[in-house]
């Protein structure tokens, strides 16, 4: 028998799948609208073309992806497969923690190879399509398994860790659960390049040169103490180019992917560390990490609030409580609070974008950012007209049109 709050859920999960499909086909129809002034040139005419096939197959893959996973859900909802994955890890152990990491962990299995296709298609048919991938299958394979590993060793070391805290004490579980995750965000903020990265890439110091020096020039003209410069084998997997500033305080580094480094000058490759630098002289990394943790703590407060309600439970069709299937019905049920401070998160990245990019334009030159983001672009097929609608819920970064008027202010020509 089918609870309100079953309907409440089903609604949300239609509601965002359609939102999702609408952003979707507003940001295609607005992507070839002519272009300003200041875009033109930027792509070749052959490029352009390129990039615009590029979009709209990635939008029809993206159509039949998420409407795949629709399905699932709307099975496993209407047929309660969630109830009956959980009769059946209930019958392997009784224990909380245990029951709920085999619950969890035939969910993802699951749910990881319904969509392995997918990922083999994305990787191997459209990536190779499009000049950019450079993946083998063994390491698409290897990335897969030790994904798998990290999701169970710390995933489910984490889940373990909180079940059984809730289980000593009880209503005000939330709270050593927030310190636990915290202790676990600011270890990995810290940490991540150093443990979790080279599992994956190979990170190697950037040599003494041309590059180097003027970097260090740069750190040391803006009081920046950077010893660690390291440059990440991106082209292992793909063509495209990135860098970004990871770490706290001693630990703190930034991270030039090889193929960025092929494509841009000095000067450009020194107007992106300094607006990467310009993200902690102003604070965002810290700003960041803290606003991640005051999401968790409100996300957990909440939870601890419904979580041994038999209304969330009964909506999957499971009469007696438990923790995980309780985690599951909340997790729908939050999708809207997640949707709206995930358009604040955005707004508030945003803005810092724009921040970092007006401390490169200062203390280097807004012209070699400006050249260097016109690069990263056309390397990476971006779109160059996004809608502003799936801007405001989707981007963490402004549009490049954007941040070219902007850096246009501080033009020293």
């Amino acid at each position: 028998m089918f609870t309100t709050l079953f309907f409440i859920i089903l609604i949300i999960i239609i509601a965002d799948f359609l939102l999702e499909r609408y952003l979707g086909w507003l940001n295609i129809r607005h992507s070839g609208k002519e272009l300003p002034e200041l875009l033109k040139g930027i792509f070749d005419e052959e490029k352009y073309a390129n990039q615009q096939a590029y979009l709209r197959v990635n939008h029809r893959f993206g159509l039949w992806s998420s409407g795949f996973n629709l399905a699932i859900l709307l099975l496993m909802l209407f047929l309660s497969g969630f109830a009956l994955l959980n009769q059946f890890t209930g019958s392997l152990t009784a224990h909380p923690v245990g029951w709920a990491l085999a619950f969890f962990g035939i969910l993802m299995l699951a749910a990881g190879l319904l969509n392995l296709p997918f990922s083999v298609y994305d990787t191997f048919v459209i990536e190779q399509k499009f000049g950019f991938n450079l993946t083998t299958p063994l390491t698409f394979f290897l990335d897969l398994l030790k994904s798998v590993l990290l999701t169970a060793i710390l995933g489910g070391g984490i889940l373990s860790l909180i079940i059984w805290i809730y289980g000593k004490t009880g209503d005000y579980f939330w709270l050593f659960a927030w310190g636990v995750v915290t202790f676990f965000s600011v270890f990995m903020a810290m940490f991540y390049s150093n443990l979790i990265v080279p599992l994956f890439n190979r990170q190697t110091p950037l040599p003494e040169g041309e590059l180097r020096t003027a970097i260090r020039d740069f750190a040391i003209k803006v009081g920046f103490k950077l010893d660690n410069i390291y440059v990440i084998n991106g082209s292992k997997r793909s063509s495209k180019g990135n860098a970004y500033f990871t770490g706290l305080g001693p630990k703190k580094r930034i991270v030039l992917y090889d193929t960025l480094i092929d494509e841009l000058t000095v000067d450009e490759l020194v107007a992106v560390l300094a607006h990467e630098i310009g993200h902690y002289k102003k604070k965002h990394i810290l700003l960041s990490l803290i606003i991640g943790i005051l999401q968790t703590g409100f996300l957990l407060y909440l939870f601890s609030i419904f979580v041994k309600s038999p209304l969330l439970s009964e909506a999957l069709g499971v009469s007696e409580p438990n923790f995980h299937i309780g985690m599951v019905a909340f997790g729908m049920l939050y999708s809207p609070v997640s949707l709206a401070t995930g358009l604040l998160v955005n707004r508030v990245s945003r803005r810092n974008e724009y921040q970092a990019d007006e401390f490169a334009a200062l203390n280097h030159d807004p012209e070699a950012l400006s050249s260097a983001l016109k690069k990263l672009t056309v390397q990476n097929m971006s779109n160059l007209l996004p809608h502003p609608l799936y801007v405001f819920f989707h981007h963490s970064h402004p549009p490049l049109l954007s941040r070219l008027q902007h850096l246009g202010k501080y033009s020293r020509k």
